[in-house]
């Protein structure tokens, strides 16, 4: 399903996120503000207090806030966000929490945020209120008991425990696990304060009169159900063996066919704008602007060389925090190097491009000379081939002067040794063949001898003139009066030479570090001309036009097309879409089996979504009006390994979420609702949802809905009115076959045609016939008769096999049982013939 625009909901301190409202009976008991005005004039109204609960782990965040001036809960599902926690931060600025509760287990990333966000003083209103709670109040399983157990005045008392369960079910996301610890956490919270019960005794529970799901303002709301039917991402094992376990790739999918992007930071940023849609027009303007100046045919070579660049991109925060610890590889250097000179690569090609767009203003001015200074001094200073070939750090000459003497000194080494060995081995005793003195870091210089057959006891390692060391791989180690000469003379050059190099690492690192910030802004500006220039790329292959923007809620797209399954398909024939105003808000789709109708509503929902991504869309047209959320249930055979009736209660959660939270300008999808129950109940569920919204009238949100419940129109279920339109899938009967055209016309199908599909599934003729047959006699209320000549050709079978066991038995076989045959041949076989 899919929705269109959003109203913004009352907040407290200003403007706040937008929300989909459950739409929870409100209780009778409370006035609404005007009354409770009227009745207590003289009493002031306390101030609003917001307390949010926030989790953060793995990259995602759980939110859940509770405003005392509703008595609501709201809640946002699992979300992701940047390690910088910015959209944590929009949160904090948009609701202006009270307080702000989280586990005390907590990774260095919140801790450090939330130390910051402490020490504010300057916040207005003023600093909130950082509370830590033992990690067990945010289990998962005490959390969902949390929420099942609670007691809440907008559920009816009648209702038993599993019908509250699925209540409860269809309004917050028990998929999203960070979510439900969170209110989880919240509610913990709100039972020890006794929020807005401080006075009250402690059997007087915190009043919850709801509970709503927001989303931040201009973000679109899109829940998981919809990710997978539309399949915008798709996770499959990966085809390597040393991966099938556990590794997983992207399958065919919209984020697979648009992922181009050359860095990985590009391809996380196009992840995050999937999962964070928008309807800020100016922002989604800006992106097609960038889209748009790359698909000109004359700007393509720009675009490779940019594409090419960007290759070069890495992983810079993962550097800047290796370098602030002090474990920077010698790679990191190499690739840190890389990075700058392609970043000002980038900066000089976008500073010969149009200044009208505002990327190409931005690379181009925030690209400063710092990045000129960085890549200078790295390469001033870094020896990458000795670093490599070290495994170290090592400076290039004529940095340091005291440095380049030692590596001389240390260089001239090995014909000194053999110099000062050669006169050591005319002071030994001459049954010593040779010597050799080495240097050993962290040592110094020895006199190295081979071991001689007569040395077997220590006693016998003991040489006048010489001090022994120690024995290894037959060889003798000593100090001489010369090698202590040399330890004075030359000291631990190797090691000197490296704390002195590793000195100039860290003032290198630190020039680097105080220039952090034009790198962090590198990466965010390159990543999202990465994925601007993945997007121009896809959009120039396969076709796609530039979306436009209303603020009338509505879509209008000229022959569209499904983006992945023109791919897979020889010919597709692309369908056009149109709803808007006040008429035509629900369009009931009929047809039959294997003729396009979910192929067509997944085309919607795709459509609008990329435009909501500030994509190109595969239709010669399309204008999109504001949207604050898709919902989608679309029928899918994946999801029947979960158990059938889990698999019914799934979808028909599905619907009860969009019900609870579609607003006016929401497009809901809807495909085989009631598929798997009872034709009755089924007909009676689906209508009574589509009345419930037809019953909004100019409120009611943009609806498809495809069904192959011909008696909703044939019984005329729906009430008549502008607001339905019946649409249909062409198709022709060439004497007993049907031919599918796969083109959306106005309309009702005049029959489902299940005997032409289950032809074209293969069944045999004899099988559709027959069900033919049976349908006939069931609507024409006789009774079902067996086929007799079935039944005697299969009488005839099986006599002929009872005969031949009989003609099989061997009488004279003394091992055989006439009873046993008696009781395990013939009687079974007798049931099926008689």
């Amino acid at each position: 399903m899919a929705s269109l625009g959003a109203t913004p909901s009352r907040t407290p301190q200003g403007s706040g996120p937008r929300e989909a409202p459950a739409r929870f009976p409100s209780p009778a008991a409370v006035p609404a503000p005007r009354e409770a005005e009227e009745e207590g004039g003289e009493e002031e109204e306390e101030p609003a207090e917001i307390h949010l609960c926030v989790l953060w782990n793995s990259g995602y965040l759980g939110i859940a806030y509770y405003d005392t001036s509703d008595s609501t809960i709201h809640f946002m599902p699992d979300a992701p966000d940047h390690e910088s926690l910015k959209l944590l931060q929009r949160v904090l600025d948009e609701i202006n929490p009270q307080s702000v509760v989280t586990s005390a287990k907590q990774d260095e990333t919140m801790t450090r945020f939330l130390g910051k966000l402490a020490s504010q003083e300057h916040r207005e209103p003023k600093r909130p209120e950082i509370i830590f709670l033992p990690s067990v109040d945010f289990g998962l399983e005490i959390s969902k008991q949390r929420l099942l157990s609670g007691n809440y005045s907008f559920i009816p008392d009648s209702m038993t425990a599993t019908e509250k369960i699925l209540f409860l079910s269809s309004v917050i996301p028990f998929d999203c696990l960070l979510t439900v610890r969170a209110l989880g956490g919240l509610l913990k919270f709100l039972g020890r304060r006794r929020i807005g019960v401080e006075l009250e005794d402690y059997n007087v529970g915190i009043p919850i009169l709801g509970f709503k799901k927001f989303v931040l303002t201009h973000l679109v709301n899109i829940d998981q159900d919809t990710y997978s039917v539309l399949q915008i991402f798709k996770s499959e094992s990966h085809p390597s063996v040393y991966k099938v376990a556990s590794g997983l790739k992207e399958g065919l999918s919209l984020f697979g066919i648009l992922n181009r992007c050359r860095c990985k930071w590009g391809e996380k940023l196009l992840r995050l704008w999937f999962t964070r849609p928008t309807h800020d027009l100016g922002e989604l303007n800006s992106r097609l602007d960038v889209i748009q100046f790359f698909l000109l045919p004359q700007n393509l070579d720009m675009a490779q060389m940019l594409h090419r660049l960007l290759g070069h991109i890495k992983n810079v925060p993962l550097i800047l925090k290796r370098m602030k610890l002090s474990h920077t590889k010698v790679s990191d250097w190499q690739v840190l190097y890389k990075t700058v000179y392609s970043a000002l690569g980038l900066r000089d090609a976008c500073r010969s491009l149009p200044k009208s767009i505002q990327l190409f203003r931005d690379i181009a001015h925030e690209f400063s000379d710092d990045l000129h200074h960085i890549a200078s001094l790295i390469g001033k200073v870094v020896d990458f081939e000795g670093s490599l070939a070290e495994n170290r750090f090592t400076v290039l000459p004529n940095i340091d002067p005291e440095i380049d003497e030692k590596k001389r000194r240390l260089m001239g080494l090995p014909n000194f040794l053999t110099e000062v060995a050669r006169k050591e081995l005319e002071n030994l005793d001459s049954r010593i063949p040779s010597c050799s003195v080495i240097y050993i870091p962290l040592i110094g210089f020895l006199l190295c001898i081979p071991r001689l057959s007569s040395m077997v006891e220590a006693s016998d390692f003991e040489i006048d003139g010489l001090d022994f060391m120690f024995l290894s791989e037959e060889k003798l180690h000593y100090r001489s009066a010369r090698t202590k000469e040399l330890d004075a003379l030359l000291g631990d050059l190797h090691c000197e030479i490296r704390d002195q190099e590793t000195l100039l690492m860290y003032q290198l690192q630190c020039q680097v570090l105080a220039r952090a910030a034009v790198l962090t802004r590198v990466l965010d500006l390159a990543s999202r001309l990465d994925v601007l220039l993945a997007l121009a790329s896809a959009a120039r292959d396969y076709g796609y036009s530039r979306p436009r923007y209303s603020q009338v809620p509505g879509v209008r797209i000229q022959n569209g097309r499904h983006p992945l399954m023109e791919l897979c398909a020889r010919t597709f024939v692309p369908n056009s879409t149109e709803c808007g105003g006040d008429k035509g808000r629900v369009k009931v789709i009929t047809g039959p089996n294997s003729s396009g109708k979910s192929i067509y509503l997944k085309q919607i929902g795709l459509i609008v979504f990329m435009a909501l991504v500030g994509s190109f869309v595969p239709a010669e047209e399309a204008e999109i009006g504001a949207v604050d959320a898709i919902f989608t249930r679309i029928h899918s055979c994946e999801s029947i390994s979960l158990g059938l009736s889990t698999f019914m209660i799934d979808l028909n959660q599905q619907v009860a979420k969009a019900v609870n939270n579609a607003t006016a300008q929401s497009l809901v999808l809807i495909d085989e609702f009631g598929k798997g129950t009872n034709t009755v109940d089924g007909l009676a569920l689906l209508a009574a949802v589509l009345r419930h919204w037809l019953a909004l009238g100019r409120t009611c949100p943009h609806i498809f809905v495809a069904t192959n419940f011909l008696s909703l129109v044939q019984l005329q279920l729906l009430p008549q009115g502008p607001l339905v339109q019946y649409l249909t899938m062409e198709t022709c009967e060439d004497g007993n076959d049907l031919v599918f055209f796969y083109q959306v016309c106005e309309g009702v199908a005049k029959a489902s045609h299940a005997s032409h599909t289950a032809i074209q599934a293969g069944l045999p003729n004899r099988l559709v016939a027959r069900g033919k047959e049976v349908s006939d006699l069931i609507r024409s209320g006789k009774p079902i008769k067996p086929v007799k000549d079935l039944l005697k050709k299969n009488q005839m079978e099986n006599c002929q096999t009872l005969v031949d066991k009989f003609m099989k038995l061997d009488l004279e076989d003394p091992n055989l049982d006439l009873n046993v045959f008696m009781s395990q041949e013939v009687l079974p076989a007798a049931t099926s013939i008689l």
